[in-house]
């Protein structure tokens, strides 16, 4: 009897914890729901129809997906992005950890002020920080005008065909560079400095010590990092699209998958369409995802 009851107590003990976990997560919850979930369903409920002026809306079911794969505007944008993934993702995450290593050998006045620095550009929104660039970039009146012109050069040409791509780089990885710089150093923290001590006993160099015990011991930051950094730059969206206003020939509507279906659904009015894009942008970012986390945890040697 005393069993029972101590049971039928912690069975009730439990069961007020879920409730009150229930209750606590529940506006986060309904959030999620409307904002995401029902979104995503109704888009990808639209993504399977087709509107013409003369049929009116019809089910075409994969059709639209269909059509994505043999699209040239879908096709050469997703080309791109990845070319982007590719420069810019090593980029950032090579200045982000050189960055992180750094500040944490430093004395922690300095690095306290220098990650305050490094981290401000991400604290600016994506627009703003678009924009700047696009001033600093314009051949009248930007400050790199004046001072090439100071040693009598002319300055290049950021925004011509031949100079967009590098424009780009430099805006995304000015803006994201100071945040994975942060999920590194924050790591480098948690490491226990006993670690430190002990190679320099061994006669180890600072070298070494970053190269043999920092890294490693901060593998699974940069592995998220780079999976943020290959997610977002796979939807690459913001930055062209403010830059496109400065320079429209150079910077087509369809410049990116996300750009694309943009136009599709707004200066085309084919929403059904621009939904498949979007879906099917979300399963490569998703199918690239899982392959590179697939990727590291083999390298690593945790198996699947």
């Amino acid at each position: 009897m005393n069993q029972t009851k101590a049971l039928r107590g912690k069975r009730k003990h439990y069961g007020k914890e879920n409730l009150w976990g229930w209750i606590f997560t529940a506006p986060f919850a309904v959030v999620f729901v409307v904002f995401l979930v029902i979104p995503l369903v109704y888009a990808f409920y639209m993504s399977l129809f087709t509107y013409t002026q003369i049929s009116g809306e019809r089910f075409s079911g994969i059709a639209n997906y269909v059509r994505v794969l043999t699209d040239e505007a879908f096709g050469k944008g997703l080309l791109l992005v990845v070319l982007y993934t590719i420069v810019m993702v090593p980029i950032q995450l090579g200045l982000a950890l050189g960055l992180a290593l750094l500040l944490d050998s430093f004395k922690k006045k300095f690095a306290s002020v220098s990650r305050v620095v490094i981290f401000l550009p991400y604290a600016i929104p994506a627009v703003i920080g678009a924009l700047m660039w696009g001033f600093m970039y314009s051949k009248l009146m930007g400050p790199f005008t004046t001072i090439f012109s100071l040693f009598g050069v002319q300055a290049p040409d950021f925004l011509s065909s031949n100079g967009i791509f590098g424009s780009l780089v430099n805006v995304v990885t000015w803006q994201w560079t100071g945040y994975y710089m942060i999920i590194l150093y924050s790591a480098l923290q948690s490491i226990p400095t006993e670690l430190y001590e002990s190679a320099r006993i061994d006669g180890a160099s600072e070298l070494k010590i970053a190269t043999r015990i920092k890294i490693p011991l901060v593998t699974g930051s940069l592995i998220m990092c780079t999976i943020f950094s290959l997610i977002g730059t796979l939807q690459f969206f913001t930055e062209p699209t403010i830059l496109r206003n400065q320079a429209p020939t150079v910077i087509p509507s369809e410049y990116t998958p996300n750009m694309y279906a943009q136009a599709l659904a707004f200066g085309y009015n084919q929403t059904n369409y621009s939904a498949t894009v979007s879906f099917s942008l979300g399963l490569i970012v998703v199918i690239f995802s899982i392959i590179f986390m697939r990727l590291t945890r083999r390298s690593n040697g945790l198996g699947d």
